[in-house]
């Protein structure tokens, strides 16, 4: 990746360098041509003027070629130019001051000149042979009252430009600029090589701790440094990675859960299968009943697991404005279908929550059930506001939660010394269910005995009631049950 950036960013940084280059090039080497055809032009006048004003400027030559050898030594020299008098096709004056350029030193000159100017206008041309390029002018000069048998037939002004002289100069300009554009790309690459060794050493260090990170190598980390986005992905990183690492967590502890739980269950099938006498009708019986109780319990064991797995997915709660206090009214009639259970009606909060009805309704009956299992089957439930947390309890009259048993009564498989049955994941069930609602659950000891199970829920807004979800009202229990008020 570090080559291709540099790659990228040196070809564009020439292809810009190319580009103004070459632009500057050609509008330069343009201005250089239209000055030569200018000053062609200027030195057209030039001469014009001087065969217009004559001797000491009387207006009149003596000849034509006296007029020409004035007009050749009086015009003004410059860079990479010559001049010359031709006269009937013969070069016989040329300028006074030493020029760049010496007309005569390609012989094929004069003649192509020569034959170029067939009438009185002057010509402006190229010649490029003999291995010059020059832009000329060539112009004609008559005299009037002169006397031309004495100046000759035809008596021409020739002047010329050196091109290739001329555009060396800004050829010469052109090589440095390329020399210092190569020195500023070579700076470039150096530089654009630093800074993505920099930008990209955070990348290198995540690839580098993804190959470190295994089952027994999930502490590594990566260092986030700035405020940019390759921080920023950092910071993702380690997020992921720790969330990977409790799943791992979670995911040992489980199976060594699962494990420690089934194990007991196994052994004593296994230990009463062995000892079994199968000739002994009783004992077949006996063992038949130890073994299907054993299994039922370890098919509540992974019913439990399934519905705590169930609470770990992506989406553990959907959550929707619903009526509470309905929905308190309902998870007791619910409750009343518990075996063995004795509902009472509590106080009820009549509020509008966001909560997620179903999962609320199995946290609560999960409660009820815990009541009436270790409780003595007489619970209370209702619902109270505290600030602003929704607080959904039950209340059973049994001996209560010893205080040795509060602050782990919701860990996984977690069971209290007098616990006889369950699998120890119902109150960790409630308590995944609270917390993904922002909530929290806690127990407390009731007034006047017993345990208080509280679900405390956040209430993040109090909306107008206009699109509550308020839950199907379940069918009458069909067990004796008695109500009251708590």
């Amino acid at each position: 990746m570090r080559t291709r950036i540099v790659a990228v960013i040196t070809l564009v940084a020439a292809v810009g360098l190319i580009s103004v280059g070459a632009t500057v090039y050609l509008v330069e080497r343009a201005i250089s041509l239209e000055a030569i055809e200018g000053r062609l032009q200027d030195n057209l006048e030039s001469a014009r003027v001087i065969v217009s004003n004559g001797v000491d400027d009387t207006g009149e030559w003596t000849s034509a070629g006296d007029a020409l050898k004035a007009v050749v030594q009086r015009m003004s020299p410059d860079d990479n130019t010559g001049a010359l008098g031709i006269i009937d096709g013969r070069a016989v004056w040329q300028s006074a001051v030493d020029l760049d350029l010496t007309l005569t030193s390609a012989p094929g000159f004069v003649p192509h000149v020569t034959a170029e100017v067939t009438g009185p206008d002057p010509v402006i041309g190229t010649y490029a042979e003999e291995g010059v390029v020059w832009r000329y002018l060539a112009a004609p000069i008559a005299v009037a009252g002169g006397d031309a048998a004495g100046a000759g037939s035809e008596v021409i002004f020739a002047m010329a430009y050196d091109v290739t002289a001329e555009l060396d100069e800004i050829n010469g300009t052109a090589q440095a600029y390329l020399v210092a554009a190569g020195i500023a790309l070579l700076v470039i690459a150096v530089v654009a090589t630093v800074v993505s060794t920099r930008l990209l050493r955070p990348l290198r260090q995540m690839r580098e701790t993804a190959e470190r990170v295994s089952a027994q190598s999930l502490s590594e980390r990566l260092p986030v440094q700035g405020r940019d986005d390759v921080s920023e992905l950092a910071s993702t990183m380690n997020a992921m990675l720790d969330r990977l690492d409790g799943a791992l967590d979670s995911q040992r502890q489980l199976l060594s859960d699962v494990g420690h739980e089934l194990k007991t269950p196994i052994t004593i099938v296994r230990g009463n299968l062995e000892v079994m006498d199968a000739d002994d009708p009783h004992d077949v019986r006996e063992t038949q009943a130890l073994a299907i109780d054993e299994l039922e319990r370890m098919d509540r064991l992974v019913q439990d697991l399934s519905a705590a797995a169930a609470l770990h997915g992506p989406t553990p709660v959907t959550t929707a404005r619903v009526d509470a206090g309905e929905l308190v009214h309902q998870i007791v009639r619910k409750a009343q279908g518990i075996e063995g259970a004795a509902v009472a009606t509590g106080p009820i909060a009549d509020i509008v929550a966001r909560l997620d009805p179903g999962r609320i309704t199995q946290a609560m009956l999960q409660l009820s059930q815990n009541g009436v299992t270790h409780g003595g089957g007489r619970i209370d439930i209702g619902s109270r506001t505290a600030a602003d947390t929704l607080e959904l309890w039950v209340r059973d009259h049994g001996p209560g939660v010893p205080d040795a048993d509060k602050a782990g009564v919701f860990d996984r498989f977690h069971r209290g010394h007098t616990a006889q049955a369950g699998s120890g994941l119902g109150l960790n069930i409630v308590q995944v269910i609270a917390r993904a609602h922002g909530g929290s659950v806690r127990v407390e000891d009731a007034p006047g005995g017993g345990a208080l199970f509280v679900i405390a829920l956040p209430l993040a807004e109090r909306p107008v009631p206009g699109d509550l979800v308020i839950p199907p009202k379940p069918p009458l229990p069909q067990l004796a049950t008695t109500t009251g008020g708590a």
